[in-house]
């Protein structure tokens, strides 16, 4: 029993679709890991940074357009909570990815195995 050919196009056009929507989704996702592991650096940067000072060094954090004094343990302990939600981030982002991937990959198998079969 083969499938009709209309059948078969639309099918094909369903699965092609998917793999292209899934490819733009990991383009997405891998841009938002990078984007998240440059912050993450540069949090980390800072924390280095601010643990190097002496105790009596006043830091000063940004506030809208003015800048506030603020206990440098304070912005250590901002620093870490920042870079744990970051890193927090990247783990179901890259779950994320591993499930895009896992679609994308199905669908090419898919397409695949209907051009082999000959729509049969």
């Amino acid at each position: 029993m083969s499938i009709p050919n209309e059948a078969l196009q639309k099918l094909v056009q369903e699965i092609e679709t998917q793999a292209v929507n899934a490819q733009r989704e990991i383009n997405v996702v891998k841009a938002a890991i990078a984007s998240k592991q440059r912050d993450i650096r540069m949090l980390e940067l800072t924390s280095t940074e601010v643990k190097q000072l002496s105790q009596d060094t006043k830091v000063y954090e940004g506030m809208g357009k003015m800048f506030m004094c603020t206990p440098a343990n304070n912005v250590q302990t901002r620093l870490a909570l920042e870079t744990a939600e970051l890193k927090s981030d990247i783990t179901s982002l890259n779950k994320k990815l591993h499930y895009l991937d896992t679609t994308h990959k199905n669908s090419r198998e898919h397409i695949d195995q209907i051009f082999r079969s000959g729509g049969r």
